[in-house]
């Protein structure tokens, strides 16, 4: 009997569990996870291959040898939480007419989840998204259609976006060369990604903060810098 078809959901998460599995090995040999994870060399070979997911049970394990969460290894695992959640929760059955559901509702499902690689350090010379600048893969969950183009994530650090973004902030980022006066944009300096307001003057370009009890940053031959992509939108965590 042939296999159903993979989901794109279901082809992005093995994608990012290989991904996840190679970063945080940090060397480590196939052989000596396995042992130490106590599951067949087969099975780890198809999980880096992308030609099987984990299940529960071996994810623990490969999560505890690795001294990870499993959330750290399949990104599935930050939604699955909040489902746990859910489920868990006293039933009730309610009775929804038709006309009660409103005109805009959208439901979430597996084609609005994108796995967005989390950008860390930047390497000089290297596309934004190669695999030595990428923590780990993150859920993004959309109402309508997922954006187009190259995503990624950033971690925002420091006041200077204050109260727009606030510190420790996710940004998602699409990722572009260009923004309009005003729009936010992810900058790279030395290496170093920021999250400023763009404003062109003449030849120059202006890094606005929105505190301001900080300076702008002006671009030019002197201190140079490239947009590398547009804030879509950002998120907070409460803990």
């Amino acid at each position: 009997m042939p296999r159903n078809k993979l989901s794109a959901f279901e082809q992005n998460a093995r994608h990012a569990i290989a991904d996840n599995l190679k970063k945080y090995m940090h060397g480590m040999t196939q052989a000596d996870l396995a042992y130490k994870a106590g599951i067949p060399v087969t099975t780890l070979s198809g999980y880096l291959r992308e030609k099987s997911t984990p299940n529960a049970g071996n994810l623990e394990k490969l999560a505890n040898a690795l001294n990870v969460k499993k959330s750290d290894i399949d990104p599935r695992y930050t939604f699955n939480d909040i489902m746990d959640f859910v489920e868990q929760a006293p039933k009730e059955t309610y009775r929804v007419k038709p006309s009660q559901i409103p005109s805009n509702f959208t439901s979430i499902n597996n084609e609005n989840i994108k796995y967005v690689p989390l950008i860390g350090t930047i390497a000089m010379g290297t596309p934004i998204t190669a695999d030595q600048n990428i923590e780990k893969y993150i859920p993004e969950y959309f109402i309508g259609d997922v954006p187009d183009g190259t995503l990624f994530e950033l971690r925002c650090k420091g006041r200077s976006m204050e109260p727009t973004i606030p510190d420790g902030a996710t940004a998602l980022i699409r990722e572009q060369p260009t923004v309009e006066d005003d729009e936010i944009a992810a900058v790279l300096i030395d290496g170093e990604a920021t999250l400023k307001r763009i404003r062109h003057v003449g030849k120059e370009v202006m890094l606005v903060p929105d505190n301001r009890e900080y300076s702008p940053i002006i671009l030019n031959k002197e201190n140079p810098g490239r947009i590398i992509g547009k804030l879509i939108r950002y998120t907070v965590n409460f803990e």
